[in-house]
């Protein structure tokens, strides 16, 4: 499996430590690095040498380098600029799912996909839960989704926090729209649920956690479920879970595997 990656951000940084100098996925390597940033140029060639990838400044010649899948690990701009022309002849796993809290960007995607024969993948995140989440929705009988959101205050609010503080109440589509960097949870879990504008999310700056925890409820005709999950802040990056990380490896693993689990 060759790899093309937009961005080495510490999300891409962390792809490329456990892919390519670890080999945690064997048979798996990240073999293109797209950046078309002027500042990367001066930046890449060193990653470039360390890692063992060539650095492309062009979209074009990036999907030529004899890539199999694409590996978005930008921010929801680089989704926007990208993803519909990359699906156009690549797979594409997109890592700033908030990107799709715009639904006609989402079902342009769907369809730009569906016509090429190729597959948009959005791995799980922070979260878990997914797979019951969709088949409690799978014949319409999914009535209720939330999530509430409680994150360390540093990784929210700037300045010191002497008690918690509710920083938004809303719907997902607006989460998004307020808190592009924390709320890509709440747009994974609304796809596959009841949507954006139905999933209710809860943001919560909290001063004495050192993990974010996520709680989701849900109700339907199946009954009702509450699971939460706490998870460690990226030790490179407050505002993302460690989980985030590996469910992207999960989710890579997973496309050579056998046996698919959920």
């Amino acid at each position: 499996m060759k790899i093309g990656l937009i961005g080495a951000g510490n999300m891409g940084i962390f792809l490329l430590e456990k892919i390519n100098k670890c080999g945690f996925l064997p048979n798996y390597s990240i073999v293109s690095v797209l950046d078309e940033r002027e500042k990367a140029k001066n930046s890449m060639p060193a990653l470039s040498e360390q890692y063992g990838f060539a650095f492309f400044s062009h979209l074009n010649a990036f999907l030529t380098s004899g890539i199999d899948l694409v590996v978005e690990s930008s921010n929801i701009q680089a989704v926007h600029t990208y993803a519909e022309r990359i699906l156009r002849e690549k797979d594409l796993l997109v890592i700033s799912v908030g990107a799709l809290a715009d639904q006609l960007v989402y079902k342009r995607l769907l369809s730009t996909a569906e016509r090429s024969g190729t597959r948009l993948y959005l791995p799980a995140g922070a979260i878990g839960g997914l797979d019951a989440i969709k088949a409690a929705g799978i014949t319409g009988d999914l009535n209720s989704v939330s999530l509430i959101s409680r994150k360390p205050g540093k990784a929210l609010v700037n300045g010191e926090l002497t008690e918690e503080k509710v920083l938004f109440s809303g719907s997902a589509s607006e989460a998004i729209a307020r808190f592009p960097q924390n709320a890509n949870v709440a747009i994974t879990l609304s796809l596959a649920g009841i949507g954006t504008d139905k999933t209710k999310v809860t943001i919560i700056a909290d001063p004495t956690l050192e993990t974010n925890v996520h709680t989701v409820q849900a109700s339907g005709s199946f009954g009702k479920m509450e699971f939460t999950l706490q998870n460690r802040p990226s030790p490179d990056n407050p505002k993302t879970s460690h989980l985030t990380a590996l469910s992207i490896l999960s989710r890579l693993q997973s496309l050579k595997e056998q046996t698919v689990i959920g």
